[in-house]
């Protein structure tokens, strides 16, 4: 599965929204942490305010009525003095002597004084002044503190418990307004942030489009032009600078393409001119050898064969007067001229041409009238079968059967030899341009042959097999 890209856009603009959030997130928390460790400081600070103003009207009573060593003697007549204190200074404590038992409780009638409840050891056996202490309790969570108490002699009298519950209510509303605010804050930042998001990357990205639209549009055969762009940041003025050195170093090749093809252009029509006239010249050559053989001037038929020789000969001329002119126009290869011709008899005639006894002519019917060029039907057939004798090697006696077949829809020509086959890795060859082999040649016999089946609405194929021979089809659709 392929890896989805995103754009370099969106990256920018992603990049950008997720730095605001984590930054966001990152002060919501160091608030929050702000927030409660305040609030602790603050408590611990008002819980040691409540604890020495408690401490010291404690000391001022005491040391005032001398009766720091008679609190324990003197408990019920103190009572309502201690109780005052907790009244005046809105707090809650608890007195204990040095062995823990209580002397006062504000928030426990004296009736219900447990005395055999005592202070936790721990407490009693600490050498530490002071002792704070957080508690979890049916009432809450709440700080708490245990104080050795000292007379004017420094000797310890009393142990002060102090429980210091934070207004809790208050705490939690304060915060909640505190993060509705702060959320309202940060939700209208975000907004803002991809607002300018948006545009940045844009901005960012603006010049990297440009210079992707005009990359696309660059090509050999196109009109480019050379990007210019204003106040562009440095990455993309390299950028930019290297694309227009591609461009100057691209229209130079260009150039050099040009003047390439436009020689391999005149390369290949000399080539093709030189083989289609030389394509007729090999069957005069053999017309003539032939002639000279078979020449009797005693034959009763010498008339017939001189005129039909004559005719041969004047048809492979006007092949390469055709040829020459078309080149000398700088137009393509003779045009199509269709006429109602007797295939079988211009068939007959390109045969003629080749060695009688090796080729095997037949036909469905002795005249097949079709709408064809005469003058390239003859070069197709003489290609072929010039090229089917010499696919036979030279060990071999060459056997060529031409065969035509006429039905209602097409008519069919197959030419068959029994020479060396196609091999599997030219299989896909034969029809290109210069490809042969042949040691001798340019290749271009059976591209012409197909493009010129082609140029007559037909199609060609064919049949091998390797040291058995090879089968050519042509077929030529019947023309409304």
């Amino acid at each position: 599965m392929a890896k989805r890209k995103f754009s370099l856009r969106f990256r920018v603009f992603y990049s950008m929204i997720l730095l605001v959030v984590m930054t966001s997130i990152l002060i919501l928390g160091a608030t929050f942490y702000q927030y409660y460790s305040q609030s602790d400081d603050y408590n611990l600070r008002r819980l040691e305010r409540k604890e020495t103003q408690v401490k010291n009207h404690l000391s001022y009573i005491l040391d005032r009525e001398n009766a720091f060593n008679s609190i324990e003697e003197n408990q019920p007549s103190f009572y309502e003095t201690f109780e005052s204190i907790a009244l005046i200074h809105k707090v809650e404590y608890a007195l204990f002597n040095m062995e823990g038992t209580p002397y006062f409780y504000s928030y426990v009638e004296a009736k219900n004084f447990d005395q055999d409840q005592k202070l936790d050891s721990k407490v009693l056996e600490s050498n530490r002044k002071r002792i704070a202490v957080q508690n979890e309790e049916e009432r809450g969570r709440f700080q708490s503190s245990y104080s050795v108490l000292f007379d004017d002699q420094g000797q310890p009298y009393a142990i002060l418990y102090f429980p210091y519950f934070e207004d809790v209510s208050f705490s939690s509303t304060e915060l909640n307004t505190f993060l509705i605010r702060l959320f309202q804050i940060y939700f209208f930042m975000l907004i803002v942030a991809i607002i300018i998001a948006y545009f940045i990357s844009s901005y960012m990205t603006r010049p990297l489009e440009t210079i992707r639209a005009r990359i696309d549009r660059t090509g050999l055969l196109k009109g480019n032009e050379k990007i210019y762009i204003s106040n562009a940041s440095k990455e993309v003025d390299s950028l930019v600078n290297s694309y227009n050195s591609m461009l100057d170093a691209l229209e130079e090749s260009i150039a050099k393409l040009a003047r390439s093809e436009r020689e391999q252009a005149w390369q290949e029509m000399a080539k093709q001119v030189a083989h289609e006239i030389k394509n007729p010249l090999t069957p005069m050559r053999l017309t003539i050898q032939s002639f000279q053989q078979r020449f009797d001037p005693n034959d009763p038929k010498i008339n017939q064969k001189v005129i039909d020789f004559s005719k041969i000969m004047i048809e492979q001329i006007d092949t390469m007067s055709e040829v020459a002119t078309a080149f000398s126009d700088f137009a393509t290869l003779p045009k199509l001229k269709i006429e109602v011709e007797d295939v079988v008899e211009i068939t007959g005639l390109s045969i003629d041409i080749f060695e009688p006894k090796i080729i095997q002519f037949s036909s469905s019917e002795k005249e097949i009238i079709w709408n064809i060029d005469r003058t390239q039907w003859i070069r197709i057939m003489t290609n072929l079968l010039q090229n089917a004798i010499q696919a036979v090697p030279q060990d071999r006696e060459p056997i060529i059967r031409v065969h035509i077949e006429k039905n209602a829809e097409f008519l069919k020509i197959e030419i068959q030899d029994n020479g060396s086959g196609i091999s599997e890795e030219n299989i896909n060859k034969i029809f290109e341009p210069k490809f042969t082999t042949k040691t001798g040649g340019m290749g271009l016999g059976l591209a012409i042959v197909k493009n010129s089946i082609n140029s007559l609405g037909g199609t060609i194929t064919y049949e091998t097999e390797e040291n058995k021979g090879t089968i050519f089809t042509i077929q030529l659709k019947k023309q409304k």
